[in-house]
């Protein structure tokens, strides 16, 4: 890598590891930007998690879910030898950019990320679309059959188009009403 070509700022970047193993990337790399005494040239190691409601044993449950599956960010100055290190750490397969220069992430976008990592509202986790055919499991409209017109992940609601009367008639649901068809 040629010096001239590096940037000499403090960005934040984007790096591939194997799906699965971002945590233990992280920590890895932390121990090495430690043992390696590289704190003046790598800050930080994120691996970007939200909260999101999960449905297990038809019961919600809250959970940490990551955001970029088989990434993690670190905020570093990229040189020489801040690059071999993160480059070098096992199970990191690159850095995300065009050729072997590592490209910033934009700063909106990862204000953006942070703001969503530390945000309360939980999103759900629902597993439908719109034009999806569903079955309606509780509630007053028990075994009817519709399709989806809409779905509101901030809330856990589905809107279903039911069959009444002749016409079709939106219903509004929670997400644990509804089965897949």
């Amino acid at each position: 890598m040629s010096k001239q070509k590096l940037e000499q700022e403090r960005n934040w970047y984007a790096i591939h590891t194997y799906a699965g193993y971002e945590n233990a990337v992280a920590r890895n790399l932390r121990q090495r930007i430690e043992s390696l005494g590289m704190e003046g040239k790598i800050f930080n190691v994120v691996v970007p998690t939200e909260k999101k409601i999960k449905v297990k044993g038809n019961k919600r449950v809250e959970d940490q879910e990551k955001v970029y599956p088989g990434y993690i960010l670190v905020d570093m100055i990229v040189t020489d030898d801040s690059w071999y290190v993160v480059r070098n750490t096992p199970r990191v397969t690159g850095f995300v950019g065009s050729g072997i220069y590592p490209v910033p992430l934009n700063k909106t976008e990862v204000e953006d990320l942070f703001k969503r990592m530390s945000s309360d509202t939980v999103r759900h986790n629902i597993d439908l679309s719109v034009d999806d055919a569903v079955t309606i499991a509780d509630g007053p409209f028990k075994d009817f059959e519709g399709k989806v017109g809409e779905v509101d992940e901030e809330r856990g609601k589905v809107k279903v188009l039911v069959s009444m009367f002749g016409r079709e008639t939106p219903v509004e649901l929670d997400y644990l009403q509804v089965k897949k068809i």
